[in-house]
């Protein structure tokens, strides 16, 4: 029987104000964790299981070069995107295909336009449809089908559960977001097997990540997207603009509310917006960045995390109000902000 589990516990994590209310609260849950891992700031229940999306890409950008793929560090950034479909984007991924002696026929991920607006219409002025190549996933399964190649697995069913490039994928979650990683499995949205994690356990594996050895796997993959954020998402993207402000630092959204991040130090967060909306999550992850210790990082950009934080509210094409955090440092595990534990 499916429960609503990812509903109990769940606390504010933004309110939109319009004038001088508040017209509407986003629930859900966060966690952000120290260099040391431990639990420093807490909303919500984050031990809650969620489906983690497209901010598990990095993680399974780790497992591909475990089996073998090897890509400069552009290419490597757009395995872990979701990106914007420009026609940079878009060559990258092609040629991800190209070097592997494949084309985008092999591709089995689910078309789409592309994510940037302005592309999008260019490209649909040109005649043309939904795409697999401009669909944002298309870096990952590009990078995927050059994996199978590098490790001699049949490209055909690269998707499946029990394809080998998909264990290997199931294995690293395990290991990486700890022993609640990949407890269920489902297909995410571009078509790829998808395997659930905590919170906790999301924001633990990306602390792993940017802790991991230089040129270890983890490694590669952090330094691919923290210098070249705009690959993993885009000019316009909150993860890029979060990546410029933070040097080192990795972001990395996930469809339905999900957001994942660490910095080079090691402390890391992962947050879950319980009824799926993206509005609320740039002023939501600034919070969060704050509360890591992004402000210390070496080279920070301060005004750019506080710009990330800024999401208007319009009315009549100007701005009324604003979406804003709604928890902060003093906030504990199912308790509003401000309240202290016990």
């Amino acid at each position: 029987m499916v429960t609503a589990a990812v509903a109990r516990g769940a606390a504010p994590l933004a309110e939109v104000v319009r004038g001088d209310l508040v017209e509407s609260v986003h629930l859900g849950h966060l966690v952000v964790l120290d260099a040391t891992g431990d639990v420093v700031l807490a909303v919500g229940d984050p031990t809650t299981t969620i489906w983690p999306r497209s901010s598990l890409k990095p993680v399974q950008a780790v497992a591909m070069l475990r089996a073998g793929l090897d890509l400069r560090p552009r290419r490597l950034a757009l395995a872990a995107a979701s990106h914007d479909g420009t026609v940079r984007h878009v060559a990258i991924a092609r040629q991800v295909l190209q070097d592997a002696g494949l084309d985008p026929r092999a591709l089995a991920n689910t078309p789409d336009l592309p994510l940037d607006p302005a592309t999008a219409v260019t490209w649909q002025a040109a005649g043309h449809g939904p795409d697999r190549l401009t669909q944002n996933c298309s870096g990952k399964h590009a990078a995927m089908l050059a994996t199978c190649v590098a490790a001699g697995w049949p490209t055909d069913g690269y998707l499946a559960p029990d394809h080998p490039l998909q264990q290997a994928v199931r294995t690293a979650v395990a290991e990486l977001c700890g022993p609640d990683g990949a407890e269920h499995a489902t297909v995410d949205g571009c078509g790829a097997p998808l395997f659930s994690t905590t919170l906790t356990g999301l924001a633990r594996g990306f602390a792993r990540l940017v802790t991991a050895p230089e040129g270890s796997p983890e490694a590669r993959v952090v330094a691919a997207m923290s210098a070249h954020p705009e690959l993993v998402a885009g000019e316009h993207r909150d993860a890029t603009a979060a990546m410029r402000a933070v040097p080192g630092a990795i972001a990395k959204d996930g469809a339905d509310g999900v957001y994942a991040a660490a910095l080079p130090g090691g402390a890391a967060l992962a947050f879950k917006v319980l009824d799926g909306a993206s509005r609320p999550r740039p002023a939501v992850l600034a919070r969060a960045l704050r509360a890591a210790g992004a402000a210390d990082v070496p080279g920070v950009d301060p005004d750019a995390l506080d710009a990330l934080a800024r999401t208007p509210v319009l009315g009549g094409g100007r701005s009324v109000g604003e979406v804003r955090a709604a928890f902060g440092p003093s906030t504990t595990t199912g308790r509003p902000a401000g309240e202290e534990q016990a």
